[in-house]
């Protein structure tokens, strides 16, 4: 029966909670379904003694759903939700031990979380210094370190550690970062002591030289330490993630703290090349590698003349002191484009002869 309008009425709540219920339950079996289907491909690999973390095949699935995708879910939400279902069917094939940035709350374990999904296994670590060795000693299969934000720059210390690591990048995770500033009382006043990761500090001076001028800026190992300690002294604030707040039970007294609007940081996924080898290309791809090149006229303008000769472009340089007394430098590059292609490959054959050091430290898809 049609109401007075025309339209057909809608079933009554609960009618169609009864449809959600059910629905739920048809969701739970097949997800069982395929995780028992995980299970098995999990025997096999182990059997044939295949890599079980393919973040090529996880952007396959991913993309196919997308383009199966009718809505009205929207295609981020689905990814967000096969990215889950992956990681969790992963899990059972071979929980992944991933390294980050500790405590719980960071930035470095949301970018974690966004790129191995929630079911990975996580080890906190208090410095980048202990993420790359905990990746480089097998004792985390992975490990996520952050490498440039838009408005400070590099991360200089994760720059000198990729140096000797015999770690290598395999992907990359970019995070909108939006800073808060919180604390156990719901306010601005009475803070003595603003505590954050000294990049966090950099990226809201502005904001801190106008709201809290007298307060001391002390800088700690990660963010959510700085939200851990401030649950601790009430006169202690802490810039970090909303939900570091929710973790340390704090306030939020300002939301959206940090100077830019467009803050975005990258971070390095890094592991053994035994446990993955370096991506196939996709057609959008990096490759980064560290330099250096004889203390002479003219050296710089050799390290350019492969890339130009090649048609590669050239998307970052970076330079870091050689620390040997002699004024050296190391030069870390971004090429666009994979090793496996031939003008790529040629460019670095070239570059390699024109070089007192050369070390590609990964190649690896860029995030959309």
């Amino acid at each position: 029966m049609a109401d007075t309008d025309g339209s057909t009425p809608l079933p009554e709540l609960g009618t169609l909670r009864q449809q959600i219920d059910a629905l739920d339950q048809q969701l739970l079996d097949l997800l069982n379904r395929r995780a028992h289907v995980a299970e098995q491909v999990g025997e096999v690999k182990r059997r044939e003694g295949s890599p079980f973390f393919r973040p090529d095949r996880v952007a396959q699935v991913i993309e196919k759903i997308r383009q199966a995708n009718r809505g009205p879910l929207k295609d981020e939400h689905v990814s967000a939700i096969w990215r889950e279902i992956m990681s969790a069917c992963l899990a059972l094939e071979s929980p992944q031990r991933v390294a980050v940035l500790g405590p719980f709350g960071t930035f470095c374990e949301q970018a974690a979380i966004e790129y191995f999904g929630g079911a990975a296994d996580l080890i906190y670590c208090n410095s980048f210094d202990e993420v790359f060795h905990a990746t480089a000693s097998g004792s985390a299969q992975y490990g996520v370190v952050g490498v440039e934000n838009m408005t400070e720059g590099v991360v200089t210390r994760s720059l000198d550690l990729f140096l000797h690591t015999p770690t290598h990048v395999v992907g990359e995770v970019s995070l909108l970062i939006r800073h808060n500033l919180l604390r156990k009382d719901n306010s601005l006043q009475d803070i003595e002591a603003v505590l954050a990761h000294p990049q966090a500090l950099a990226q809201c001076q502005n904001w801190l030289n106008k709201h809290l001028p007298n307060a001391e800026r002390r800088a700690v190992s990660s963010n959510a330490e700085g939200a851990r300690l401030a649950a601790a002294n009430p006169a202690y604030a802490a810039i970090a993630s909303e939900r570091a707040s929710t973790l340390f039970g704090l306030h939020i007294v300002a939301h959206a703290v940090q100077d830019e609007a467009y803050n975005r940081t990258r971070f390095a996924v890094i592991t053994l090349p035994q446990t993955m080898a370096m991506p196939p290309a996709t057609g959008r791809d990096c490759t980064s590698l560290i330099v250096s090149v004889p203390n002479r006229p003219g050296a710089m303008h050799d390290l350019l003349v492969p890339l130009k000769t090649h048609g590669v472009s050239m998307t970052r340089l970076e330079s870091r002191p050689a620390r040997t007394g002699q004024w050296d430098y190391y030069f870390y590059i971004d090429l666009d484009g994979h090793p496996s292609e031939p003008h790529v490959e040629a460019a670095l054959a070239e570059l390699r002869e024109s070089c007192a050091f050369f070390k590609v430290i990964g190649a690896y898809p860029l995030k959309a």
